[in-house]
């Protein structure tokens, strides 16, 4: 029985040996890491610490958040004296909460395309306002509808005019004294009938007089008291300024005539998208009313001026219209399509950090450590934004929580500035305060009184 009870007490005690054993190694494994933690602590000392999810909230001592997260250590720069002002460190589980992300800047080819409303208009370079250029009345109008068609050296009226009378009266005389002289012996007399007969023809022709009807004459020999007014080219009567018995001048237009066979169609293109557009770039475009179809043209003409209230500049396109569908005032989805620009340097929009004075990346240097750099711009498109000047090929910039790290680096140097200021402080109370000039002269009284004391005992 006795020695059942011994081996009990041995095997207690040996249990006893071993828990106490490991019970003392976690208790010197704890007060070794404690150990270390206290000598990195002490080798680098948060400067104070901030809130993971509001970077403006900061304590000089560590704390929680109101979702119980820790707050963030925030240490000084190891480098600060080689690293650019703004450079911030952030440690790996801080990038990984605030979720930052990087993207590479490369050359690639860059384009885009640019979508606008388009009116169409008339072509201007196939457009006529007719006037007659003799003085008159209109006894007979052929064409009196605007929307009519109608075809080259069609009549659209005929006009009475006693100018043209008269000078079918002169041209006749001339060609009868012609007929008279050509055959004289005196070549000045035959040259000068043949000046007048040539000059009354041009009369004639200047007046607008067709061929036809001059032809006539000759043959007729009969003075034709109306002249016929012709149309000039193919085209659609958009505007009719005379009607029958109508007395008219010169300075009256009779018609304002389109050749639709060709439109101009106009787009607002704002600013920012304007410096892709070129004269030459192709066009397409689509309308409600011609549902399938798209029409091509190109850019003929940039207009030199913004309009004032849109803030726009106004881009003419020239398109066919060689069966009429495209008819002037109609509203159309308008696809420009400039040429592609190779070889730009290009990082995200998203990137990009717009203070209104300047704009400004965040390069990341090392994992965790991002340099602010003021960046110059060209122009944008499709989420990616040209780079003149500020980052090189293959860097990588910051593309998200951007702010939060800007927040960071804009503390870090106004932090970085605080120090070096209480630095500078510092080092001039410890300098010696200099002697004022009159320091000997001080020094010098003493002896004075001394011998004024001496010479008032001797007395």
């Amino acid at each position: 029985m006795s020695v059942e009870i011994n081996n009990k007490i041995k095997f207690l005690g040996l249990a006893f040996l071993i828990i106490g054993s490991f019970l003392l190694g976690t208790l010197f494994s704890k007060n070794e890491d404690a150990g270390a933690d206290s000598v990195a602590v002490a080798e680098e000392k948060p400067l104070f610490y901030r809130n993971p999810m509001n970077p403006d909230v900061t304590s000089p001592v560590p704390a929680k958040d109101s979702m119980g997260m820790d707050y963030v250590p925030v240490y000084a720069n190891t480098d600060s004296s080689t690293s650019k002002p703004g450079t911030v460190s952030i440690d790996p589980v801080t990038v990984q909460n605030i979720g930052v992300r990087t993207a590479i800047a490369q050359m690639e080819t860059f384009g885009r395309n640019i979508r606008a409303v388009g009116r169409i208009g008339f072509d201007e370079e196939r457009m006529i306002n007719l006037h007659p250029k003799i003085e008159g009345w209109i006894e007979e109008i052929n064409v009196d509808k605007t929307g009519e068609n109608v075809e080259e050296n069609q009549i659209l009226l005929s006009i009475y005019s006693p100018m043209l009378v008269t000078t079918q009266q002169e041209y006749l005389l001339a060609l009868e004294n012609y007929q008279t002289l050509k055959d004289s012996s005196f070549s000045d007399v035959k040259q000068g009938a043949s000046a007048l007969l040539e000059s009354t023809r041009e009369r004639l022709s200047l007046l607008d007089v067709p061929d036809h009807q001059v032809e006539e004459l000759e043959k007729n020999k009969k003075i034709k008291k109306n002249i016929h007014i012709h149309s000039p080219f193919t085209g659609t009567v958009v505007k009719i300024g005379a009607r029958e018995g109508q007395y008219v001048t010169p300075k009256d237009e009779l018609y304002m005539i389109v050749d639709l066979s060709t439109v101009w169609v106009y787009a607002d293109i704002y600013d920012y998208e304007i410096p892709w557009v070129r004269e030459e770039d192709k066009v397409s475009m689509t309308l409600t009313s011609v549902p399938g179809e798209k029409f091509e043209g190109k850019v003929s003409y940039i207009y030199p001026y913004a309009e004032t209230k849109t803030r726009t500049t106004k881009v003419r396109i020239l398109f066919d219209n060689p069966h009429g569908k495209l008819r002037p005032n109609m509203f159309a989805d308008v696809n420009i399509q400039p040429k592609s620009m190779e070889n730009v340097l290009t990082i995200p929009a998203e990137a990009v950090i717009r203070s209104g004075k300047r704009d400004q990346v965040f390069v990341m240097l090392s994992p965790g450590k991002y340099e602010p750099r003021q960046v110059s711009l060209g122009i944008e498109s499709n989420g990616k934004v040209a780079v003149l000047s500020g980052v090189e090929v293959g860097e990588e910039v910051v593309t998200s929580a951007q702010f939060l790290v800007d927040s960071e680096s804009k503390l870090r140097e106004a932090s970085a500035k605080m120090m070096s200021a209480m630095e500078h402080e510092g080092h001039d109370m410890a300098k010696p305060t200099a002697a004022p000039e009159n320091s000997h002269m001080e020094h010098q009284s003493p002896p004075q009184s001394m011998e004024t004391h001496e010479a008032h005992q001797h007395d």
